[in-house]
């Protein structure tokens, strides 16, 4: 009678110490999510406001390379006009863009930018495929900055 209890007792010991591993586990999983690795230049290749309202950057201003940089915490736009820069932080896959400085010249094709000071303080989430691709999205669901990521393949300056 005493051997049964103990191993009933035992069991129940190791049953509660195994599943309190497993929790403390999964606490720490959650807790410290892995930060999205955006750092780099990126072309922008489409800011998507709705399937009917979008601009593809290489559309409107062929032969010129609109982009943006990633460095430690600041970022840098280069439209093909103006330039946009500022801090970022990014915390799982959350990023946030301050609002930064801009120049301001008059060009003949604003549109790319335009979109830009649209959509930027509105930009929640960062998505990398492939370290190839990366897609911020808005807090609207259907609106997102499509970039694709400057590689040794693809030329990196347009110059």
């Amino acid at each position: 009678m005493h051997l049964s209890h103990f191993l009933l007792g035992l069991s129940a010991t190791l049953l509660v110490s195994c599943s309190g591993n497993k929790t403390a586990e999964q606490s720490v999983e959650t807790d410290t999510p892995t930060n999205v690795d955006i750092k780099g230049r990126w072309y922008l290749e489409n800011i998507v406001f709705s399937d009917s309202d979008y601009v593809r950057p290489a559309d409107e201003v062929p032969g010129s390379r609109q982009y943006i940089v990633f460095d430690d915490s600041t970022y840098f736009i280069n439209t093909n006009c103006n330039s946009i820069s500022g801090y970022y932080t990014v915390t799982g896959d959350s990023i946030t863009l301050s609002d930064g400085a801009r120049t301001e010249m008059a060009c003949d094709n604003m549109t790319t930018e335009d979109a830009l000071v649209r959509i930027l303080p509105t930009i929640a989430t960062v998505y990398i495929e492939n370290d190839s691709i990366a897609r911020l999205d808005s807090r609207n669901p259907s609106q997102y900055i499509l970039l694709r990521k400057c590689t040794p393949v693809v030329k990196c300056h347009a110059d």
